[in-house]
């Protein structure tokens, strides 16, 4: 890796159209036209992201069911060929590790997604992990592309490039397909909140960029008629945001639980024994004494990482993440407060510099499901 960090397979097209900064490693556009145009370009039509940064293994062997289901939350058992779920992996006090999505390609193999910043960590743990087991675990992050397309015409852009019927994909389903005459993995998954996909051309090194570069413009033409914008960091960012979905380091991290967190779903405590169990059953049975909460600034303001919260002028919790919400256009953000004021609607303070802002905790998404996101009405 250069002083100047990893750089993905669209890494040109990235430099001559939009504005490169650092993140976890790499040099990543975080933006080509603007964060608002190219988040309400996903809120109202389609988007492209190169989500190539985040970390990719390939898991097989005759014990990979078992192993997975130990390492992680959520009951892979459950999950059949061609299916995937959200999920996170936790250390022994429960704390989490990282969160990921897992798809299972087929009986024995699964394919896990996980966060950029993480990518060595990670593998150094499930490889660990694993010496009981009779698995491999390879990771591929190198030598796949992976682009996400996401908005309500998601799917009408995918269609024209793709041979698998798209309709047919329901949400945290998969599909292999061809995509510009290349072999492509396909997830019903996203970060935006929106409908859309997930897109993974397999066995292109970063060092023979071609079949990504191809398989990105092919991509960006047949959007063209619904508006599609190449979209960067700050908008995937601001996307996620508004649909209430955790950032790691900010919003979760090894000294936050998945029951603190409020995403309890991807935790399946009458499964068989997975690292970090039997202290999300101790923190279950006595309650936690803080929780995620999101927040609607009702005054002049935006929150960010670190302002401090309060009721009462008693400081009960501290924002992880914050920023402007280009569909509500107001300050928006995620804090975690002391559990017994984590009630939907109570007003609450946040100190923005030397003033304290009233806002309103609220239930996640932030916008309303019914117009907006993968629930909206057609």
């Amino acid at each position: 890796m250069d002083e100047q960090g990893k750089k993905t397979h669209l890494y040109r097209f990235h430099a001559q159209n939009g504005k490169i900064v650092p993140f976890a490693g790499f040099q990543m556009p975080v933006s080509y036209k603007g964060i608002i145009p190219e988040h309400m370009a996903v809120r109202t039509g389609v988007g492209l992201f190169d989500v190539t940064h985040m970390g990719r293994v390939v898991v097989t062997g005759t014990n990979a069911e078992a192993f997975l289901n130990y390492v992680t939350t959520n009951d892979v058992a459950r999950l059949v060929p061609l299916t995937a779920h959200y999920s996170v992996m936790c250390n022994e006090e429960g704390g989490i590790k990282d969160d990921f999505v897992l798809s299972r390609q087929k009986e024995d193999r699964f394919f896990m997604v996980y966060n950029a910043a993480n990518r060595l960590k990670n593998f150094q743990w499930l490889t660990k992990q694993a010496a009981n087991y009779s698995v491999n675990i390879t990771d591929v992050s190198d030598d796949v592309a992976m682009f996400a397309v996401q908005g309500p015409k998601a799917e009408e852009t995918l269609q024209k490039v793709v041979t698998k019927d798209l309709s047919e994909i329901a949400r945290f389903k998969c599909s292999w397909t061809k995509l510009s005459g290349f072999d492509a993995f396909m997830s019903r998954t996203g970060y935006t909140g929106e409908d859309g996909f997930e897109v993974f051309i397999h066995n292109t090194p970063i060092s023979n960029p071609r079949n990504a570069i191809v398989a990105w413009n092919t991509i960006l033409e047949a959007g063209k008629e619904f508006n599609i914008e190449p979209c960067g960091l700050g908008a995937r960012d601001t996307l996620r945001l508004e649909a209430g979905m955790c950032l790691y380091g900010n919003d979760i991290d090894e000294n936050v639980t998945p029951l603190e967190a409020r995403i309890s779903f991807v935790v399946k405590l009458k499964k068989e024994d997975f690292i970090g169990k039997e202290a999300l059953i101790k923190q279950k049975t006595h309650g936690v004494e803080k929780k995620r909460v999101g927040l609607k600034v009702l005054e002049s303001g935006i929150p960010r990482f670190k302002h401090e919260v309060f009721k009462d002028r008693m400081k009960i919790g501290y924002i992880t993440s914050g920023t402007f919400s280009p569909l509500l256009k107001r300050g928006i953000a995620m804090a975690y407060i002391q559990s017994k004021y984590a009630v939907i609607d109570e007003i609450v303070h946040v100190k923005i510099r030397s003033k304290q802002i009233k806002a309103q905790l609220i239930k996640f998404p932030f916008y309303d499901p019914g117009q907006y996101g993968h629930t909206r009405k057609k």
